[in-house]
């Protein structure tokens, strides 16, 4: 990775983004020794102006920021990160160091199922579907998915638009749980999935 540090006497600015919903979560500098130690321990670090010295991100709040990929600007002199935080990361215990002003009401339907599906996970309560399936166990999970696929080939072969509907939101939601049960993140099926049409837009180009 060839960067340009000169322009700031040694530093570069570093956006972090959450990797799975696109939340803007701080920004920082980051000098060569920082950059090193963030690709290396997998957990951003930045370098603070006001220590004057090295600083991980959650070194004391166990709040770490998990390093998915680095990314740098057209110009070489910016940083993205995509990372999985481990916990609030503004020191007021908020998600994002621009919580007053981010408004974080864009995340998809699917996002906000899986949230909810990996509470009742955590929190399982004596009246939810979702946590039976989760104490049933992943072959039951499994089997559900199975069975859901099915009803919706089998809605497809009719006209009934909305039965096709209904079918694929079923279909969704037991996949959903069966991500969650093998902790899986919908954000993870996303890059996947990116990675394939970049992979095809290559192809396309050849």
């Amino acid at each position: 990775m060839t960067l340009n540090f000169d322009k700031l006497n040694g530093l570069i600015p570093a956006v972090v983004q959450d990797a799975d919903d696109g939340t803007v979560l701080m920004a920082g500098f980051m000098n060569h020794d920082a950059l090193d130690r963030t690709i290396a321990g997998k957990r951003v670090t930045f370098w603070s102006r006001s220590k004057q010295r090295l600083w991980t991100k959650g070194e004391t709040s166990g709040n770490y920021l998990n390093v998915l990929s680095i990314h740098h600007d057209c110009d070489e002199d910016a940083l993205l990160i995509l990372a999985r935080p481990a916990g609030p990361v503004c020191h007021t215990g908020e998600k994002s160091c621009f919580s007053s002003y981010a408004t974080f009401n864009r995340r998809s339907t699917l996002q906000k199922l899986e949230e909810i599906i990996m509470d009742r996970k955590l929190h399982p309560t004596a009246n939810s579907y979702t946590a039976k399936l989760f104490s049933e166990g992943a072959a039951k999970i499994a089997q559900k998915v199975g069975e859901e696929a099915v009803e919706l080939a089998l809605a497809a072969q009719y006209p009934d638009k909305q039965r096709i509907i209904e079918e694929t939101a079923d279909l969704l939601y037991h996949t959903l749980v069966l991500l969650a049960g093998k902790e899986i993140s919908l954000g993870e099926v996303h890059r996947e999935l990116e990675k394939r049409m970049k992979q095809q837009g290559e192809k396309g180009r050849e």
